[in-house]
C-alpha cells in the first residue's frame, strides 16, 4: 500500500516510538503506508522523516514530545495532541507496556476497547466472569465543544480490578479524543477520590495491520513494575485474538453492516463520530476490499 490520500487521517498526531527508545541511530517505521523514519541528531534533537521513493530522508515532518512517546503527523495538524490532566499529578505511576502489532483496523482495536460486553468470555476472572454478563445503562455522546467522544456512568463486575487487588463493581469512563487513541478512566479502589488512567495509542500501518501501546498513569503503591506490565499485557494478548479474527478487518460504518445491541451504545456513537469527520482510512466503506 502507498501513503493515504485520507485527509482527515493525515492530518492526525500519531504516537509513533516509546521516547526512551529514540536513539542516535535512526529507525524506520510506516505510519498510514508510508514509510518514515525517526532519531536523534545533534544537539539530541528528535527528527522525523518521510522517506522518499529512493529509500533516502525526505520531507521533515512536525514531532511532539508526550506522555512518554514520540508523536508525529503525514499532514497539517489543526490542533494539538489531548491534553490528559493526570499525567501531570507527580505521585502517578507511569507504565509504558510495549507495543503489540495486530493484523486488524486501528479502529477495530478502538472498538474493542470500548466494548465491555467481552469482558466475561474473553478475560474470565481478570474483567468479567458469568454470571455478570450484563452491561448496566449507560450514556455515550459526542462532545462538541472538544470533538471527542465519551462514555460516562459505566458500570460492570471485575473480578480483578488492578494487578494485585481484589475485585468488585468498578465505575468506568470512556474517552476519545482522536481516531487512534483511546482511554479510560477507573475509579482507583485504594483511592477512591481519584481515577487511574489506562491510555491506548495506536499506530495505524497499513489499513489493516497496526501496532498498539498502552500507556497507564496509576495511583498504585504496592504493585511492582513487572506485575503491572504483565496484567495489562495478558489482557491485550487475550483481546489480540478477538479482535484479528474480526470479518471485515477494516471497521464498517454504515448502521446496517452489523446489528447492535444496547451495550454496543458506544460503538455505534464512535461509528457516527467517524462518518461525521469522513475519515476513510481503516473503514469498510472507504478502504481496500478486505474480508
Amino acid at each position: 500500500m502507498t501513503k493515504t490520500t485520507d485527509i482527515v487521517a493525515l492530518d492526525e498526531w500519531y504516537a509513533i516510538a516509546v521516547m526512551a527508545d529514540v536513539g542516535g541511530n535512526p529507525i524506520r517505521t510506516r505510519l498510514l503506508g508510508q514509510d518514515i523514519i525517526y532519531g536523534r541528531g545533534p544537539n539530541d534533537r528528535v527528527s522525523v522523516h518521510e522517506v522518499d521513493a529512493s529509500g533516502r530522508p525526505g520531507a521533515a515532518l512536525p514531532t511532539r514530545e508526550r506522555y512518554n512517546c514520540l508523536w508525529t503527523s503525514l499532514g497539517a495538524p489543526r490542533h494539538e495532541i489531548f491534553r490528559l490532566a493526570e499525567a501531570e499529578e507527580k505521585d502517578r505511576r507511569v507504565v509504558v507496556c510495549g507495543w503489540i502489532k495486530m493484523r486488524t483496523s486501528g479502529l477495530r482495536l478502538v472498538e474493542n476497547f470500548l466494548d465491555m460486553a467481552h469482558f466475561p468470555y474473553i478475560h474470565p476472572n481478570i474483567l468479567g466472569a458469568e454470571p455478570h454478563t450484563e452491561v448496566p445503562q449507560y450514556a455515550s455522546e459526542i462532545r462538541r465543544d472538544v470533538d471527542e467522544v465519551w462514555a460516562t456512568n459505566c458500570q460492570f463486575y471485575q473480578p480483578q480490578i488492578v494487578a494485585n487487588g481484589p475485585g468488585g463493581m468498578v465505575q468506568l469512563t470512556y474517552r476519545v479524543p482522536s481516531p487512534f487513541v483511546v482511554m479510560l478512566y477507573r475509579v482507583c479502589p485504594s483511592s477512591p477520590d481519584r481515577l487511574d488512567v489506562i491510555m491506548m495509542f495506536i499506530q495505524p500501518i497499513e489499513e489493516d495491520l497496526c501496532r498498539a501501546l498502552p500507556v497507564m498513569y496509576l495511583i498504585d503503591d504496592r504493585s511492582s513494575q513487572i506485575d503491572l506490565l504483565n496484567f495489562e499485557q495478558v489482557i491485550f494478548l487475550q483481546d489480540r485474538i478477538i479482535v484479528e479474527n474480526q470479518r471485515p478487518l477494516l471497521l464498517p460504518l454504515e448502521p446496517r453492516s452489523e446489528t447492535p445491541t444496547r451495550a454496543d451504545l458506544s460503538s455505534v456513537v464512535f461509528r457516527r463520530w467517524l462518518k461525521e469527520k469522513g475519515l476513510r482510512f481503516g473503514t469498510a466503506e472507504g478502504g481496500r476490499d478486505l474480508v
